[in-house]
């Protein structure tokens, strides 16, 4: 289930019917407290926010479903006519997974979705197997979990990761894309390998994505020590490294 908040009638309906002749189930919003209602009776799979809404924005609906129980690690893409950097970090930072720049095209965001949706399957599967495993997990498999650089400490078992000591609370894609990175610890990791990887998309797609979460995750982790933040080495025209 697909629940999009969209003020737009003209923009909403031919959304919904793209992604319903899809074969995805969807409900459509027009304002912030019709879909609060709906999540009274049930959560979805996925959430798709307009940023520009007649009161409440989406930026601050965003930020409502993260500090909620229930959906604060479904994945949510903004949609959005601002495409300054600014706008697009802003709503990384509150805890989008993604976002598109309108005007968009309807094969992009089924593309986009698809992924999002890949992931969260691969996630239940993924903590199906964790659940099924725990009993018997040993010492050794445990310690394969945790990852260490420099001042950071990522203990993949329990999903937390600590600069000098400190807990410091990343979103779901600047977790994984942390882990991904510390995996590969020397390693030149492109834009491409982290889409794949990190976002599910079979090929490389918008690049800007990547860009604005390493960003943030630097910010994070520059935050509780200004080390931490420069071990994620920047090589132009390819990728990232992690240093360390």
């Amino acid at each position: 289930m697909i629940y999009y908040l969209e003020d737009d009638e003209q923009i909403r309906n031919l959304t919904l019917y793209t992604l319903a002749q899809t074969g995805h189930e969807t409900r459509g919003f027009a304002c912030a407290s019709e879909l609060y209602e709906a999540l009274e009776q049930a959560v979805p799979d996925l959430f798709i926010l307009d940023v520009m809404l007649p009161g409440e924005d989406g930026i601050s609906v965003l930020k409502k479903l993260r500090g909620r129980p229930d959906t604060e690690n479904i994945p949510v893409m903004m949609l959005t006519a601002k495409s300054t950097e600014f706008d697009t970090v802003l709503g990384l930072d509150s805890g989008a997974d993604d976002y598109l720049a309108k005007p968009f095209g309807m094969m992009e965001l089924l593309s986009r979705v698809n992924a999002l949706l890949r992931r969260v399957r691969r996630d239940a599967e993924l903590a199906r197997q964790a659940s099924d495993a725990a009993s018997e997990r040993s010492d050794a498999a445990e310690k394969a979990d945790i990852m260490d650089a420099g001042p950071i400490h990522l203990d993949a078992a329990r999903y937390v990761v600590e600069v000098s000591g400190a807990e410091v609370r990343l979103t779901h894609k600047e977790f994984e894309t942390l882990r991904f990175l510390m995996h590969n610890r020397g390693i030149v990791v492109s834009r491409g390998q982290l889409l794949d990887q990190v976002w599910g998309y079979e090929v490389a797609g918008e690049t800007r994505t990547v860009d604005a979460h390493i960003q943030t995750l630097r910010k994070k982790l520059g935050e509780a020590d200004s080390q931490a933040a420069s071990l994620i080495e920047t090589v132009r025209g390819v990728g990232y490294r992690m240093k360390g």
